[in-house]
């Protein structure tokens, strides 16, 4: 048995498997703790995390992605750290990138997405998903089999974004190639500075750049070219690698939550038969099915913020300066708002209250769209493959199971899923 009281949460591979009985260990002490040896608080009760996400007064987003790494670029002085965060802010990883940003710079980055995730341009990207997911299944369908991860998740959550951002058709191979939708080994979308051969955020910053100049100099009609001329609310003209940052952090964080989400939802099916059989026979329990899919393993494993002044969390005082780390997979699974919360249940009536994509201003911009991709696969999938179950092969007998999960404290996903199944065509 794993001695809780000696866990890294940050770096130890023993929860990388199985965090929720360590969540449970934190909130049984007190919903908010003080967390050594990196000296951060962690969140993981419910209510809390809602306190810290909604006052981005108090909690700025500079360190949403690092938490304690690295060292703040200066020696806290006071309680109120506005001057010295706004001072540094450059020093600060990602600090171009929205997610890390702070209203009202965050307010008017995000603006511009006002121009892309309209309901006309969502309705045209569904009907884009329901070709793409036939596509996608098509590559492996009459084989009875597939690594489901590679071989759909990656490259179908991948290419709904390159179709939401008017990537062309044409370059859409490129994409799948250089993001490493055809490599499974490749940590898509990964926001620690792993590798995949080309850093996939200067690849589509230096894209997505090329793009929205040509589209300036040369209107098509088409999402780029409205991409383009995008103002801001005060009718100012951004510059391009504005723009382009804010399709790239879209694109890139997208992508890789929406595949963890796919993956989660499909390893539920193959769970619990009960649920893939009544999925089949009632279809309008797909969207609650998507949505504890969600709460039960949240894609972001990790969002931190930092105190800028000091404040209170719950009952804790934290002093400005301290790195709060929300934990949306401990806090979804809170008792005290989720009923037998470590239970799935497709019928949970207060289910939408699940934090995964976080809430207040910086609640996920694509949480529409992700929600669609997971409906739309599972329509398909239960459309065209029948009984769905474990390959035993790569992940063990029934009682017995083995799987993989990345080994990250930012993300929470399988690594990999094997599935096998009866075609339907």
């Amino acid at each position: 048995m794993t001695d809780f009281a000696t866990v890294d949460f940050l770096t130890d591979q023993s929860l990388v498997p199985d965090p929720y009985p360590y969540y449970d260990y934190l909130r049984e002490q007190s919903p908010t703790v003080w967390l050594e040896p990196h000296g951060f608080v962690a969140v993981t009760g419910y209510e809390e995390a809602l306190e810290v996400y909604k006052n981005p007064e108090d909690f700025s987003n500079i360190v949403a992605l690092g938490g304690p790494f690295p060292p703040l670029p200066f020696t806290p002085e006071g309680d109120d750290l506005n001057a010295q965060i706004d001072a540094h802010r450059t020093s600060f990883a990602m600090n171009e990138h929205m997610v890390t940003m702070d209203p009202p710079d965050h307010t008017k980055a995000r603006s511009l997405l006002s121009r892309l995730l309209t309901p006309k341009r969502l309705k045209e990207n569904e009907d884009f998903m329901w070709r793409l997911a036939d596509r996608q299944l098509d590559e492996f369908i009459s084989l009875g089999h597939s690594e489901f991860l590679a071989e759909y998740a990656k490259p179908f959550s991948l290419l709904v974004i390159a179709d939401l951002l008017g990537v062309p058709e044409e370059d859409h191979k490129e994409f799948r190639t250089v993001l490493g939708a055809d490599r499974p080994e490749a940590q898509v979308g990964s926001l620690q500075g792993q590798s995949v051969g080309t850093n996939p955020l200067e690849f589509l910053d230096e894209k997505f750049c090329n793009y929205l100049e040509e589209r300036r100099r040369n209107p098509r009609g088409d999402v780029l070219t409205d991409l383009a001329t995008a103002k801001y609310a005060d009718g100012e003209t951004p510059e391009v690698l504005d723009v382009a940052r804010t399709a790239t952090f879209l694109f890139a964080a997208g992508q890789e939550t929406t595949a963890k989400l796919l993956s989660a939802a499909i390893k539920a099916l193959v769970d619990r038969p009960d649920l893939q059989r009544a999925l089949r026979e009632d279809r309008s329990l797909i969207p609650t099915f998507v949505e504890e899919s969600l709460r039960l393993e949240s894609p972001v494993k990790s969002d931190s913020r930092l105190a800028r002044r000091t404040s209170k969390v719950g009952d804790m005082e934290v002093k400005a300066g301290t790195v709060v780390m929300v934990l949306p997979g401990a806090a979804n699974r809170d008792p005290r708002r989720f009923t037998d919360p470590h239970e799935f249940q497709v019928r949970r009536p207060n289910v939408r209250e699940h934090i995964a994509f976080g809430r207040g201003v910086h609640s996920c911009p694509g949480a529409p769209l992700a929600r669609v991709e997971g409906r739309v696969s599972l329509e398909r999938m239960l459309d065209r493959m029948g009984e769905i179950t474990l390959d035993e092969e790569f992940h063990g007998p029934e009682g017995d199971r083995r799987f993989n999960y990345e080994p990250t404290y930012i993300l929470r996903g399988l690594a990999d899923i094997h599935v096998q199944f009866t075609g339907r065509g």
